[in-house]
């Protein structure tokens, strides 16, 4: 008989490629300007990897970090997740050779896509498996490289996407320092963003901004107020904002939308571009290093993208 406990993110770490990519930069490969990059995206730098920074690495950089930072044992870690959708081997999954890399002798571990809400989801996949007693502890790493997958002649996605990792060890807790995850998904468009074949024959990552922003504002501050409502808590309650670090344009509308303070909100985008499965692990992480937020502050995360997939729970601060 299966008893249920509570769960908790004990650690978070991250890993941040060194190449720092900045809109001058850019420009000068696109026939756009570096102002008209930030006025449409908000972005000023991202993170491209280079050939040695593969998921795995970047994954496995980033999870060994958040072990050391939980300070647990390694044999501890009894699973394994890494949402990612820009890997480009089909099988095996990454997530075996990361816990081989990292060093978790005992950690089953897969892949989970679900793009942008990868990570999202992979948390509260990893918050049952602690809560139902089948992991002591779990580690959840959201990487991508989306950089093998811009079209340079396409400014719309070329300026946004930049590269990263971001890993939290799941623990056992006696509070739910985890609330439910409230999820879905809208496969009737499921063509609005994703990765494409071109008229060149290479693929390449395909985005309908505009129904993309539509979409998301429109419809993830409902999801915000289930996931609130899930965790038995309002949006009073929550101390800050993380969502997925699409643009800052929709960060900003769904921030107003849902009438919570713009200095409550992170904006990870700003530095590091939108990393998908990524992205709110990072901007997590990035709050976290900040030192502006309190251990067991309310946060609202909510992960959303191509699929269209959604994801949103609140959980308290480690």
């Amino acid at each position: 008989m299966l008893t249920t406990h509570g769960s908790r993110i004990a650690a978070l770490a991250v890993y941040r490629p060194s190449r720092l990519v900045g809109n001058e930069e850019l420009s000068r490969r696109t026939t756009v300007s570096p102002e008209w990059i930030e006025s449409r995206t908000g972005i000023k730098t991202r993170h491209h990897a280079d050939e040695e920074e593969t998921i795995a690495a970047m994954a496995a950089a980033a999870g060994e970090k958040a072990v050391v930072a939980a300070d647990i044992d390694p044999a501890d870690v009894d699973l394994t997740i890494v949402a990612s959708a820009t890997r480009r081997v089909r099988m095996p999954g990454v997530a075996p050779e990361v816990a081989s890399r990292i060093g978790l002798p005992n950690s089953g571990a897969y892949d989970l896509n679900a793009v942008c809400a990868g990570f999202t989801y992979s948390l509260a996949m990893a918050s049952n498996a602690v809560r139902l007693g089948e992991a002591r502890h779990a580690l959840v790493i959201g990487a991508e490289r989306t950089s093998e997958w811009i079209d340079p002649n396409d400014p719309d996605t070329f300026v946004i996407f930049g590269d990263g990792a971001g890993a939290a060890v799941v623990s056992r807790s006696e509070t739910a320092g985890i609330g439910p995850a409230v999820w879905g998904a809208d496969g009737a468009r499921h063509e609005v963003l994703g990765i494409t074949e071109k008229a060149d024959g290479r693929e390449y990552v395909t985005m309908n901004g505009p129904l993309v922003y539509k979409w998301s504002t429109a419809t993830m501050p409902d999801v915000a107020h289930r996931a609130c409502a899930a965790a038995g808590v309002t949006l009073e309650d929550i101390a800050w904002f993380v969502p997925h670090q699409a643009n800052q344009r929709i960060i900003r509308t769904l921030t107003d939308n849902l009438g919570l303070p713009q200095d409550r909100v992170v904006n990870d985008v700003v530095d590091t571009g939108n990393t998908s499965a990524a992205s709110v692990p990072l901007a997590l992480g990035r709050l976290k290093e900040s030192g502006r937020a309190t251990p067991g502050e309310k946060v609202l995360l909510l992960g959303f993208g191509a699929g269209l997939t959604y994801a949103g729970q609140v959980v308290d601060m480690p």
